[in-house]
């Protein structure tokens, strides 16, 4: 390939780079906001997803919408970023933000949970989290910074 060919080619995979990483984040945000109020409106419902053996129920289970609330949070933050434009915060902010996946993910199997949810949702969602992260943050500014 020339270098002319070449060059002309950069643009295009940048732009393409840049609106998976948004879409990406988009995903990721809505998901997350998602979960979060599905854990607000129907806590122990949507408790048995997550992987574990057992929930907390009847006032215990007031902990389930702490949480819902976080996740919300969790979500919004990145479509923040991502609103104003601080895309390389934004990539910062994700990969923070991937050790609740990650975590959960180790937490449900030593609380001998579902193999099959800790891996295929939580660490999925982690290493999407990740890889959105890394597109971020490997973005080429405008004078090629």
């Amino acid at each position: 390939m020339s270098t002319i060919a070449a060059d002309t080619a950069r643009p295009a995979t940048g732009r393409l780079r840049v609106r998976l990483a948004t879409a990406g984040t988009v995903l990721v945000s809505l998901f997350i906001i998602y979960v979060g109020i599905n854990y607000l409106v129907a806590p122990e419902h949507t408790a048995a997803g997550f992987g574990f053996p057992e929930w907390p129920h009847g006032g215990a289970s007031a902990f389930l919408r702490i949480k819902g609330n976080r996740d919300v949070v969790t979500g919004l933050a990145p479509l923040l970023l991502l609103l104003t434009g601080h895309r390389r915060a934004l990539g910062w902010l994700l990969l923070a933000e991937s050790v609740a996946p990650f975590g959960d993910c180790l937490t449900v199997l030593a609380q001998h949970g579902s193999t099959a949810t800790a891996l295929g949702v939580h660490l999925t969602a982690a290493l999407f989290v990740v890889a959105t992260a890394a597109l971020l943050l490997t973005e080429r500014g405008p004078r090629g910074n």
